[in-house]
């Protein structure tokens, strides 16, 4: 079960990568007001939904402790983080305070798993 879950895990990370390499790849673009939400930031946030819920659905069949607050908690920011960039995924410019807000979300979701 152990290697099961660094699996997914693993897959985990690679989608916080892209979401969040997505959300720095368009600060450059942020300065002058083109910014917008590229398609891996969409697949990153799926990604982080689809892995997360399989990575709790492991760790409860395996009898570990999960912590259903902070799970629920990272849900809830990540439901938010994939509304914003499903709904601005085609429009050419977002503005900066929106595009903030999905960088600030998912680096207090990165926070809130690593610290809490």
């Amino acid at each position: 079960m152990d290697v099961l879950i660094g699996i997914f895990l693993g897959f985990h990370f690679i989608g916080i990568a892209a979401l969040l390499g997505g959300f720095f790849y368009q600060m450059s673009a942020l300065r002058t007001g083109e910014a917008r939400m590229v398609p891996g930031m969409l697949h990153g946030a799926l990604t982080m939904l689809v892995t997360g819920v399989i990575l709790v659905g492991l760790r409860e069949a395996d009898d570990g402790d999960v912590n259903n607050v902070k799970v629920g908690i990272k849900l809830v920011i990540l439901v938010a983080i994939l509304a914003l960039v499903y709904l601005k995924r085609d429009e050419e410019k977002v503005p900066a305070p929106l595009f903030g807000t999905v960088g600030l979300l998912t680096l207090t979701n990165i926070f809130i798993a690593t610290i809490w």
